[in-house]
C-alpha cells in the first residue's frame, strides 16, 4: 500500500513523497484512527503528518513535526505512481 503526496513549501518549493506501511503505522499509532478511515475522516493534519513521517523516515528533515509544519504552505495527493499503470 502507498500513498502519493505533494508537498508545496512556504518558499515556493514542492517534492513529491510517497507514504508506505510504515509510515501509515506510524500514522495509526499517532491519532488513534485507521488509515481506511481516512476517507471519511480525513483532516489536513492527517496528511501533513504523513508527509512528515516520509520526510523524517528518509532522514530529509530532523525537525520535529510542529517545527516542520511551519515551512509548509500545503498537502495533497500527489501524482499517480507510475509503477501502477497499466
Amino acid at each position: 500500500m502507498r500513498m502519493n503526496l505533494r508537498v508545496e513549501f512556504l518558499d515556493g518549493t514542492s517534492k513529491n513523497v510517497t507514504a508506505v506501511a510504515s509510515d501509515m503505522v506510524a500514522f495509526e499509532n499517532e491519532f488513534n484512527l485507521s488509515i481506511a478511515r481516512l476517507e471519511n475522516e480525513l483532516k489536513l493534519t492527517h496528511l501533513i503528518f504523513l508527509a512528515w513521517n516520509v520526510e523524517h523516515r528518509n532522514k530529509a528533515t530532523a525537525k520535529p513535526f510542529l517545527e516542520w509544519v511551519d515551512d509548509v504552505e500545503s498537502v495533497g495527493v500527489g501524482d499517480p505512481d507510475p509503477k501502477l499503470k497499466a
